[in-house]
């Protein structure tokens, strides 16, 4: 007995020791890269200095969404705080799987959360029509989607719409993004821009309301452009374009950015456009999961990353846009050296904003903004998408495609020949051998 209850008491320090140590860990849930590191590690010190109290940051790493939703949904993970898209986000706050930011828990004084854009917190509130998002989430980056192009082989004025991926002189030169959200809503604009022009339907509720005659007209364009696509990808096309091995890639504006600086390098211009029927404009935004234990560091972690020093760190390692709009940030895009043409960027940094020489990749220019919609969660048209996006990937083959399929298939044709010849040659050897002996 005096055994039992050694270890029952053994048992019971080792969970209270371990229940300690969680109320000062952090366990962070973030894409890959998608930090800089200097700011991660800097984080507890920082903490400490806030607050007094000691934190240890876990920091995982997932690459789609959908895994990090099944781990909180399904897996019950106690991940402190997640960096999700804004789609599922939204589906997230619909299925009661976010905690509310208790902001309070930082004193006044300390507080930078809002030093997210209006914009931002704008298109964030498009998530829902019951719920304040901002109690909910806090923005991180965004961006758009366009096309990455080589002007050595494509002109501006082919790529001002979305029709270009239904040009036959592109046969089999484009890259096309393997995420059938992002795609389908740049595409439903191209399908219905007759109806937009006229004002019968808006780009946003285009976007926001998905039905199955649009996801049948959508179908209908990727369908017919299938000889253009030399393959779906996620992450390797941006790479693709930085050797000149293809044409045109449907990308995310950060994406672009990457590859426009990666090609510069080896000698190769690229440029990115968004067409002139519209796009969506992505975010990513920090949240507090349902299962979450440390809170208060979660609150205190997302308020750092406002910091418009850190954003500046973040934008400068990731390649993206950051959410935070201060002075400090418009100060550091602007340079008229680098950039000659002004944009007007009021819709970001305020009405003062009219003239800033910024790179129109990352800040486009009001203008294109104003065309562009937020992605929102499919719902129960979920499942149609994804049938829908099978069915147009399933049988695609680009020339490009056949001709590398059926190069090697000679070659493994032509192998097993020569292999079979050659064993012949070794069997008549070894009989012309034995006939000698």
């Amino acid at each position: 007995m005096k055994k039992v209850l050694s270890l029952l008491l053994v048992a019971l320090m080792a969970l209270g020791t371990f229940a300690a140590d969680r109320e000062h860990t952090l366990k962070v849930y973030n894409w890959a890269d998608y930090i800089d590191e200097d700011v991660l590690n800097a984080f507890p010190a920082w903490y400490k200095e806030m607050t007094g109290e000691e934190v240890e940051v876990i920091y995982q790493t997932f690459d789609i969404n959908e895994s990090m939703l099944t781990e909180i949904e399904v897996g019950h993970e106690d991940y402190d705080v997640i960096c999700p898209s804004e789609y599922i986000i939204e589906r997230m706050l619909k299925a009661n799987l976010l905690r509310k930011i208790d902001k309070t828990l930082v004193p006044e004084e300390q507080r930078y959360f809002n030093n997210v854009a209006p914009f931002v917190v704008d298109k964030f509130q498009q998530m829902s029509e019951t719920e304040n998002v901002s109690d909910y989430t806090v923005g991180y980056m965004w961006g758009t989607t366009g096309f990455i192009y080589n002007p050595a082989f494509v002109q501006r004025e082919d790529v001002k719409s979305w029709g270009a991926i239904l040009d036959p002189k592109f046969e089999g030169r484009i890259y096309m993004k393997d995420a059938f959200r992002d795609v389908y809503s740049v595409i439903v604009l191209y399908a219905y821009r007759d109806e937009i022009e006229r004002g019968e339907v808006t780009r946003d509720e285009l976007v926001h309301t998905i039905t199955p005659e649009r996801i049948a007209r959508v179908e209908e364009i990727l369908t017919a452009a299938k000889p253009n696509i030399a393959g779906w990808e996620v992450d390797f096309g941006k790479e693709e374009m930085t050797k000149g091995k293809t044409w045109m890639n449907l990308s995310w504006s950060g994406d672009a950015q990457w590859a426009i600086d990666e090609a510069e390098e080896m000698g190769i211009t690229l440029e990115y456009i968004v067409p002139e029927e519209g796009s969506n404009v992505w975010f990513d935004g920090w949240c507090i999961p349902k299962y979450a234990v440390n809170t208060k560091a979660a609150t205190w972690w997302i308020n750092y990353l406002c910091l418009p020093e850190n954003a500046i760190k973040n934008m400068d390692f990731i390649g993206y846009v950051s959410v935070i709009s201060t002075p400090e940030i418009r100060a550091w895009v602007d340079n008229i050296q680098e950039w000659k043409e002004p944009l007007d960027l009021s819709y970001f940094f305020g009405p003062e904003a009219l003239a800033v020489h910024a790179n129109p990749v990352l800040y486009p220019d009001k203008a294109v903004i104003d065309r562009c919609a937020l992605m929102h969660d499919a719902g129960e048209q979920n499942e149609e998408l994804i049938k829908m996006w099978n069915r147009v990937k399933g049988d695609n083959l680009s020339p490009l495609m056949l001709s590398i399929i059926g190069i090697v298939l000679l070659a493994v044709i032509l192998f097993a020949v020569l292999h079979v010849i050659n064993q012949r040659k070794q069997q008549n050897l070894q009989r012309k051998r034995k006939t000698k002996r």
